[in-house]
């Protein structure tokens, strides 16, 4: 059963490292799971946060299967249809693997340029030269990927562009300085930008990450339509918005070991794989478990990340739609002037209460409702189940000892083990994790749930039409 093995000794990469893989099979990880891992190694040491990462994992793999199509007797592209359809005689599986190795290199090289090193390499390893791709195989993983960066090139995401903002958004609020008393804030109910020293020691406040990220052409078609199905949150002012500050100020405070050891092993926060990259590993160990071949792990990391980056799509639309306050502006609004408990035994006056992160990243810099996590989560659940025919994983998770970022050398007191029977009970454990770490709100996690699972199966639906050909 596949482990995350954390150590004292590590503490600086604690809750970051990827999951220790599943012994594959006799012929190891198969070409689609190789580029996935390449693509997780230039996530970590990249800077995208997590909608962007879901949309490069998609390029990538997007571009991986529409050379595979070219390849087999009935699927069809997603950019290009039927139209580099392959004769039966060259659909050998070294010919797939060759189409599939140039597409995914230029799409990983096309969204991490500064990583290419990494992509090379492994060309190299796999026998394959990037400037010289004479063959016909090669050629046509060419032409499919190309048709992909085209269209995403266009897709909203502004890439070329830096992924800067197309919309003209500003916060309602004046940043809020972490590590001072809250006095005022014009708009409670309204993000607002945090200012805080990150893990270099540099004084930071991160603007809104991605608020055009809703208007990104999604995969499923729907991704925007579901987000606006979405039912508003609770409006500032309400009972149902102190209700719900309070029962974040009451669950952190209350937190055991293990409920810590879950905020952090799902936080994915900075030089990490992200959400998304965290359930492409969980994909990976399906692989292994289930010995793969390269068909099937086409067909699964392409649905699997359209999935992904249309959570992000939708999560991000409401987001930006709602631009709720976080619990870290909410609660010190509330409870400025009063005594509040707080995690660690603590008490604090509420003006200065922080969730249970790292004081380097205590909050990530986008609004509130809905949670990301839980919209990426339940959408990936719901590809894997459809995917593998059962909700069953028996995945599991080790959080040692002392591993904390939060509480370093003392929390956990002892190693907690965390098991999920499904993939369900995985995504929920994730949405319910950014509440213990006082990140969202109830609602903002359970509405993310929902969401998720609607996103994954327009993406499911859609990329199986692509695969058995309807297209």
């Amino acid at each position: 059963m596949p482990v995350r093995r954390l150590t004292a000794a590590l503490l600086t990469a604690a809750l970051m490292l990827a999951l220790t893989a599943v012994p594959a099979h006799a012929g190891g990880p198969t070409l689609v799971v190789r580029w996935n891992q390449a693509m997780l190694t230039a996530v970590r040491t990249g800077t995208l946060g997590p909608p962007l990462v879901a949309r490069a994992l998609a390029i990538v793999h997007t571009c991986a299967y529409d050379a595979w199509a070219a390849y087999d007797a009935v699927a069809v592209g997603t950019r290009l249809g039927g139209s580099l359809r392959r004769p039966a005689a060259e659909r050998t599986q070294a010919n797939k693997a060759e189409a599939i190795s140039y597409a995914a290199h230029l799409a990983a090289a096309d969204l991490y340029p500064a990583q290419r090193a990494t992509f090379d390499a492994l060309m190299a390893d796999l026998g394959y030269d990037p400037a010289a791709p004479a063959s016909q195989a090669a050629q046509t993983g060419l032409a499919a990927c190309r048709a992909v960066l085209d269209q995403r090139h266009a897709d909203g995401s502004n890439q070329l562009g830096g992924y800067a903002d197309t919309t003209g958004y500003a916060p309602a609020n004046a940043p809020v300085v972490v590590s001072e008393p809250l006095t005022t804030l014009a708009q409670p109910g309204r993000w607002a930008p945090l200012t805080y020293r990150n893990a270099a020691g540099a004084l930071v406040t991160p603007p809104f990450l991605a608020p055009h990220w809703g208007q990104v052409a999604s995969f499923g078609g729907s991704a925007r339509a579901l987000a606006d199905a979405v039912p508003a949150p609770v409006p500032y002012g309400s009972a149902g918005w102190q209700t719900q500050a309070a029962e974040i100020v009451a669950l952190t405070a209350a937190l055991d070991d293990r409920q810590k050891a879950i905020a952090e092993y799902w936080a994915d926060g900075p030089a990490s794989e992200t959400p998304p990259g965290h359930w492409c590993l969980f994909a990976q160990q399906v692989s292994a478990r289930d010995r793969h071949g390269l068909d099937q792990d086409v067909k699964l990391f392409f649905a699997l990340t359209n999935a992904v980056m249309d959570a992000g799509i939708a999560s991000w639309e409401v987001k930006r739609d709602h631009d709720t306050g976080r619990p870290i502006t909410a609660i010190r609004d509330l409870y400025r002037g009063s005594t509040v408990p707080t995690w660690g035994g603590r008490s604090v006056d509420g003006a200065s209460w922080v969730p249970y992160q790292p004081s380097t990243f205590p909050t990530p810099p986008f609004a509130e409702y809905v949670s990301g996590h839980s919209t990426f989560s339940a959408a990936s659940a719901e590809v894997l189940k459809r995917f593998t025919g059962t909700d069953a994983f028996g995945g599991q998770a080790v959080v040692a000892a002392g591993s904390s970022k939060v509480e370093p050398w003392v929390t956990p007191a002892q190693d907690v083990t965390l098991r999920w029977r499904t993939y369900s009970e995985a995504a929920d454990q994730a949405g319910l994790s950014r509440r213990y770490g006082g990140i969202h709100f109830k609602a903002g996690d359970l509405q993310g749930r929902a969401l998720g699972r609607a996103v994954g199966e327009a993406a499911w639906n859609r990329a199986t039409a692509y695969w058995t050909g309807r297209g």
